[in-house]
């Protein structure tokens, strides 16, 4: 339970960064990115192309974030979006949901 709780902060961690980068890039236009899910795979993909010892493509990452903030949304959550995502992501992996996991 510790290693998924690790893994799952590791995760929110670096969304928050991928969050910051996607801030810096989009300045211009004050962050407004309609298809921010894209930016946010290839960043995430470039820095983590595995997760739980699945290889992941970018389109499975857009997939997990897509699929996490429709959740997000339905689910009107209070745990911070980071948090949230993270945790999807891992229930998602540990389903086997990813397009190429199975």
């Amino acid at each position: 339970m510790a290693d998924v709780t690790n893994k799952a902060i590791d995760l929110a961690s670096l969304l928050l960064q991928t969050k910051e980068a996607h801030i810096g890039a989009f300045i211009e236009t004050n962050g407004a990115d309609p298809e921010w899910p894209l930016w946010y795979a290839a960043f995430l993909h470039q820095r983590q192309p595995s997760l739980q010892g699945v290889a992941l493509t970018q389109s499975e990452w857009v997939f997990l974030i897509v699929k996490a903030e429709q959740k997000r949304l339905r689910e009107q959550v209070d745990e911070p979006w980071h948090d949230y995502y993270a945790r999807v992501f891992l229930e998602e992996i540990g389903q086997g949901n990813p397009l190429s996991s199975g």
